[in-house]
């Protein structure tokens, strides 16, 4: 993958991290809301709730490549801190092409059929006064794989550039 490639994937892995940060905000906004409404008004609003589980889930979704570029995921550095850095670039990268990269292609193409059905049937909630467009939701799952597929990309070649690399980082 090019520099200019990587820093794209980097840009939009940030671009949905941010937007997942904003989503976080209202999260709190609207459970704050809902609180006060429920146990200050005695009113409640399923519609609300159901807003509470969709941004949750956009935040989990956005925040995927995001965590990956900023290395906020799970390694297991019991293992990897007596390595060389030339060995923990080699086995991330082997973790790239064997693991992750794969697992995204697979959500991709197992969630396309399901987003596609959603998308045709114009989804909405089950619930009296729920939300309509949960095609919309539904979208984040392929869109969230791509983006992380992509950053994956990103950071699996920047592991191959350090760990082919003829001095030590």
């Amino acid at each position: 993958m090019t520099a200019a490639a990587r820093a794209w994937a980097d840009a939009l892995s940030e671009l949905a991290g941010r937007l997942a940060a904003l989503m976080a905000l209202a999260l709190v906004a609207l459970v704050f809301g809902l609180v006060v409404a429920r146990y200050g008004l005695g009113i409640g609003s399923v519609a609300a709730q159901e807003a509470v589980l969709w941004l949750h889930a956009a935040i989990f979704l956005l925040g995927l490549a995001y965590a990956l570029r900023h290395g906020a995921h799970v390694r297991v550095d019991v293992f990897s801190q007596r390595w060389s850095p030339r060995t923990r670039a080699w086995v991330e990268v082997g973790a790239g092409v064997l693991l992750l990269l794969p697992l995204c292609v697979f959500i991709v193409a197992m969630s396309w059929d399901y987003v596609a059905a959603s998308w045709a049937a114009r989804e909405g909630s089950r619930d009296p006064g729920g939300l309509p467009g949960w095609y919309l939701l539904k979208a984040l799952v392929p869109v969230s794989a791509a983006l992380l597929l992509l950053q994956g990309l990103a950071e699996t070649s920047r592991a191959l550039g350090r760990a082919t690399s003829r001095q030590d980082p």
